[in-house]
């Protein structure tokens, strides 16, 4: 009597972890297929958005499964009455090695190099192209200095030497280029359907020009000019964060994109003074 006792008690408690692991398991794919990221408003983005699916779905299967497995196992062996064990073959052995971790390798790093490197290729290896809106950004603590190209179509010459609290991003007035750009501070205009060549820099520290919305989140970084560039696909009003923790100040290192139709883009940028 005490012996069934003890092989039901011993059934339960191994029904009871396979249970839990196996809620786990379900309340994990409850939260996956949840909508994490924000409305999708850029052309590059759909396949960057199609690689953390492929990730979510792999890995989420891989997660599924070894919770699977290992209830099973809880529960199937639970009712053994004293522990063994096998000793598996030497072939079995390196089998049991090899395979899984060949197979996911190529389901995690495979899918990701076919389904990433066009859209690194088009982000960062191809030039933007000719027609694109030139838009220098340069990040400090704690703002976003939006830089604009005038009527000439070149961003004049800035020296560190120059910056002073009238001029933050050190713009010299001599050079003939500088004296029609356009310098915002915070806010940032760009045209629906045109391409957007942002060229980022930083005058302090490390920061993260980040648009959640557009897919597009590049670091910036003191002593080098960063060129990256991106297609907008709809109007609207959106957020420009700092993903990189750049000092105290950080929370509030917020601006601000508006995406304007092509036609009301250019009306607002005629009627912008220049700096000079």
């Amino acid at each position: 009597m005490r012996e069934g006792s003890e092989r039901f008690k011993r059934t339960l408690e191994g029904f009871f972890f396979a249970f839990v692991l196996f809620t786990i398991a379900v309340a994990g794919i409850g939260l996956g297929v949840r909508r994490w990221l924000p409305p999708l408003a850029s052309e590059h983005g759909a396949g960057i958005d199609r690689m953390i699916h492929y990730l979510l779905i792999t890995v989420g299967a891989l997660f599924v499964l070894g919770h699977a497995a290992l209830g099973y196992f809880i529960w199937r062996f639970s009712r053994q009455e004293r522990v063994t064990y096998r000793l598996a073959s030497a072939r079995a052995e390196k089998l049991w090695s090899l395979v899984p971790g060949v197979v996911m390798a190529l389901v995690a790093e495979g899918g990701v190099l076919l389904i990433g490197l066009p859209i690194w290729q088009q982000y960062y290896l191809r030039p933007a192209p000719s027609d694109a809106v030139l838009v220098e950004v340069t990040a400090e603590q704690f703002a976003w200095n939006i830089r604009y190209p005038g009527r000439d179509g070149r961003l004049g010459r800035t020296d560190p030497r120059l910056i002073s609290y009238e001029n933050p991003l050190g713009m010299d007035a001599q050079d003939p280029a500088s004296r029609d750009d356009i310098v915002q501070l915070g806010v940032m205009y760009i045209p629906v359907g045109r391409p957007v060549h942002v060229r980022l820099r930083s005058k302090d520290t490390l920061h993260s020009f980040f648009l959640p919305h557009f897919r597009v989140k590049q670091d910036a970084v003191p002593g080098m000019t960063i060129d990256i560039w991106f297609t907008p696909t709809q109007t609207g009003e959106f957020e420009i964060a700092c993903a990189e923790l750049c000092g105290f100040g950080h929370f509030q290192m917020r601006g601000v994109l508006r995406v304007l139709p092509p036609e009301e883009f250019e009306r607002w940028l005629a009627a912008q003074p220049t700096f000079f």
